[in-house]
């Protein structure tokens, strides 16, 4: 499964901004008078972004796929206050209706076919509240093309390392990574491989999914900005509205 073996070092080399994510999602809502109590963090991860947002007064609940990356969150909430669910966003089931969704991290680049599209957009938009909203982003093909492409990328500490060897399809727009961890235990290190599928989506094929689940995006932004994005955008922040 994927983000097991790499959950245990992905905070340590993926120095994710999740204090200024936090600021960013906050000021959405500003902008969109969105003031929500309720809020899920889908495809959460560590809780990186979950945990900033609870301490900032929000309700949160976190769903993920991968059990290990959820025991990390678990560990960062100390005060026990969030309730973390091992769900695949396919099958999201939630207790009842929630104020706001987010999706950081490009979770929702891990859908490779658009039926997956539909399926989660359609979920989300049955767990909003009247004109909640729904926030999250993605990278960009011109990312999976010309920034990651046919490269290699490698990083070591003290106790753990990566090796990603990264390919993308531009025909099937799919980009894979094949990634090689080490981590130290005991007098050795523990190897573990993973492979990872993201797809590169359209803006089209995002306001159709949306648009078929009962949403209607608002706007789209270039990464942590009021900014439309560029043809060298790398990440894209979408902000969707569920239709009274």
């Amino acid at each position: 499964m994927i983000y097991s073996g790499f959950a245990q070092i992905y905070d340590k080399f993926m120095e994710m901004p999740y204090e200024a994510w936090a600021d960013y999602i906050q000021a959405i809502w500003r902008r969109y008078d969105c003031k929500p109590t309720l809020v899920l963090d889908m495809a959460c991860g560590t809780g990186g972004l979950t945990v900033p947002l609870a301490s900032r007064g929000y309700e949160m609940i976190g769903t993920d796929l991968s059990p290990e990356m959820l025991a990390i969150a678990r560990r960062r909430d100390s005060g026990g206050g969030i309730l973390f669910l091992q769900q695949d966003m396919r099958e999201l089931e939630l207790y009842g209706t929630i104020d706001a969704i987010i999706c950081a991290c490009d979770g929702i680049n891990y859908l490779t076919e658009l039926s997956d599209l539909d399926t989660t957009f359609a979920l989300c938009a049955n767990y909003l509240n009247p004109d909640g909203l729904f926030i999250f982003d993605l990278n960009t093909e011109y990312k999976f093309s010309t920034i990651l492409a046919d490269n290699t990328f490698a990083a070591s500490d003290h106790d753990a390392a990566y090796i990603w060897d990264n390919f993308y399809d531009p025909a099937d727009k799919i980009n894979e990574y094949a990634l090689t961890c080490f981590v130290q235990e005991g007098g050795g290190y523990r190897r573990f491989d993973e492979m990872h599928y993201q797809r590169a989506h359209s803006t089209g094929e995002i306001t159709q999914a949306l648009s078929n689940a009962g949403l209607h995006l608002l706007a789209q932004y270039a990464e942590l900005t009021f900014e439309r994005p560029e043809p060298d955008t790398q990440r894209i922040f979408f902000v969707a509205q569920k239709i009274k």
